[in-house]
């Protein structure tokens, strides 16, 4: 399921556990946030607002509050010794998508845990026989330091010698 929804004056594209960066929002990290300008809600059907769609929200978590790389702006006006640099860094909103939701429901205040990924049971078991593999030739056999020959400088060309004065002609 996903949906399109509006803040800070732009429309995000979104489904559930996106990470996204917004214009800045109030809201500590770990607080839940709801938008309601849902404007395209879409899965198995989509549903058009007209401009939003009643009674849909769209549910996320603050992931942190920062500020984003220093913009410059310089203008100048060529020939009047005229210039201006400002510079200034935007301040933002880093968010994860917990919920879509529609029909008037309302979404959790907590922030969920998030399930933690495992690795395939087959690569894990494939992982496994080489570790045990590799650690049973290491302690079998000792494996020496390799000693690094040093290498030779080379010697830099010598630089052609200018007849000091006028030439001749």
């Amino acid at each position: 399921m996903f949906a399109v929804f509006k803040t800070g004056g732009k429309q995000y594209r979104v489904a559930a556990e996106d990470v996204l960066k917004v214009a800045k929002l109030k809201g500590e990290p770990g607080e839940i946030v709801e938008f309601g300008e849902v404007l395209v809600v879409g899965g198995d059907s989509v549903t058009l607002g007209a401009p939003t769609i009643a009674g849909a929200t769209v549910a996320a978590e603050v992931l942190d509050q920062a500020r984003g790389p220093k913009i410059i702006a310089f203008k100048k006006r060529r020939r009047k010794n005229s210039r201006r640099k400002r510079g200034f860094r935007e301040e933002f909103t880093l968010i994860r998508i917990t919920e879509i939701l529609t029909d008037g429901k309302k979404a959790n205040k907590t922030a969920q845990p998030r399930p933690k990924r495992t690795p395939a049971p087959a690569a894990e078991a494939g992982a496994e026989a080489t570790e045990t593999a590799a650690a049973a030739e290491g302690a079998t056999a000792k494996k020496s330091p390799a000693k690094k020959a040093p290498k030779a400088k080379a010697k830099a060309p010598a630089a052609k010698a200018k007849p000091k004065g006028k030439p001749k002609k």
